[in-house]
């Protein structure tokens, strides 16, 4: 699946595996999970989403539109599960290392999702934090 297809070359089934895998596989994830969570007396949900959802380019539509759903739902679930103790927030990593250079490297994502999950993201809800090194776009086209 090309993610960085025009609009006119992204089919509805290449759509459609955009909407399955980052925002339809959330959603049923959280729907599973959130009620144990509720009686453990509360948790934290971490999505992660990606500096396209509010980064336009010249391709790569439905897997913009793909990110920026699982946005919105974190930010629902921010507000629908918070009185139960759970929080919900988003990272919004750019690019990740690949064989193209030095862009941003997985451990990089992972130190914040820990802080999201950990005391001193205890007070943060309902928030996307991009982390992305500064890059405006690295998107091709």
């Amino acid at each position: 699946m090309d993610a960085f297809a025009s609009t006119p070359g992204t089919g509805p089934g290449a759509f459609d595996r955009h909407v399955a895998i980052s925002t339809r596989a959330p959603f049923l994830l959280v729907g599973v999970l959130a009620p144990g969570m509720t009686r453990r007396g509360g948790g934290a949900i971490v999505t992660i989403t990606s500096s396209a959802a509010r980064m336009t380019a010249r391709v790569g539509g439905a897997y913009a539109a793909s990110k920026a759903g699982v946005e919105i739902l974190t930010r629902y679930w921010a507000t629908e599960f918070g009185g139960r103790g759970i929080r919900a927030n988003a990272i919004s990593p750019g690019p990740v290392f690949d064989a193209r250079g030095r862009l941003g490297e997985p451990h990089e994502v992972a130190g914040v999702v820990l802080f999201l999950v950990g005391p001193a993201g205890s007070d943060v809800n309902g928030a996307v934090l991009a982390a992305e090194g500064g890059e405006l776009s690295v998107l091709p086209g």
